[in-house]
């Protein structure tokens, strides 16, 4: 699923080509595509129409254009889903599943999702904020993000500090990719436990948080496959600068011990047994 510097660079891709333009028209292929939108297609459609979008703006994993009406375009990209800027002649995509038409002519936006997990809606008055996403909290690079209260509230909780990591509702952007990367970096096993957290150590964790995100970013994002892209349908490079995820029995780049994969929430966590030692028991 896109992390945040994956949703980061589709905003501001939003942003660039889509922000000040009027919507024109709109077409739903694919009614899964906005079954968020529980009054239906038509009703989807009839939001849209003539709204101007003000701006790109995100929630932790989550996107949303803000309306002059005072509503927004609320998406979430799910495993698979892309926000495509694409010319009107331009052959539809496979997995199209809606399309947005301007008053200004080329490009469209179009939803593209194979997997269908993500999708479309409008916020009924969420231009500032839909109250879809009011309970995501912060992230780490967003400027009103509050570090010694983050710091107090990880140290609090009774979990294994990976599963706070990618807790939305205690920061948000985290990912699976990004959780494991920072780990790395703070030499920190995945299953420690929060509360054994020194204040130090958690404020240096959220610092190499703070770097891996924002590397990411300026590499694009991370992309194993062609599912994500950013708006002109490129892949991020992030990739080629992880030091654990996906780099099972691969040396670590520190000090040499092959890289250890371990099953984690239906997924999969990677850490150096030498670097990041599992804690007793």
């Amino acid at each position: 699923m896109p992390e945040l510097p994956e949703v980061e660079t589709v905003r501001q891709g939003l942003e660039r080509w889509v922000a000040g333009r009027t919507v024109a028209d709109v077409h739903v292929a694919h009614a899964r595509a906005i079954r968020r939108h529980t009054p239906g297609a038509a009703h989807f459609a009839e939001a849209l129409r003539d709204a101007t979008v003000t701006g790109a703006r995100r929630r932790g994993k989550y996107l949303w254009l803000p309306l002059d009406t005072g509503d927004a375009l609320l998406c979430h990209l799910g495993m698979s889903g892309q926000m495509l800027v694409q010319p009107s002649a331009a052959e539809p995509e496979k997995h199209l599943r809606v399309t947005l038409d301007f008053t200004d002519g080329d490009p469209q936006l179009r939803f593209v999702d194979q997997r269908t997990f993500g999708g479309l809606s409008v916020s009924d008055g969420g231009a500032e904020l839909p109250g879809e996403i009011a309970h995501i909290a912060l992230d780490p690079v967003d400027a009103a993000f509050d570090d010694d209260a983050f710091i107090a509230a990880l140290r609090r909780k009774h979990t294994e500090v990976k599963r706070a990591l990618l807790d939305q509702t205690l920061v948000s952007g985290i990912g699976n990719i990004y959780a494991d990367e920072a780990l790395w970096r703070a030499r920190l096993h995945g299953r420690r436990a929060t509360e054994k957290l020194t204040r130090p150590k958690a404020r240096e964790l959220l610092a190499h948080v703070r770097d891996v995100l924002g590397e990411a970013l300026v590499a694009g994002g991370t992309s194993f496959d062609a599912l994500y892209v950013n708006v002109n349908g490129q892949s991020g490079y992030f990739d080629r600068s992880l030091n654990a995820y996906g780099r099972a029995d691969e040396p670590c780049r520190r000090c040499g011990t092959p890289i250890a994969r371990e099953a984690f929430m239906n997924r999969s966590s990677y850490f150096c047994p030498r670097c990041q030692r599992p804690p007793a028991g």
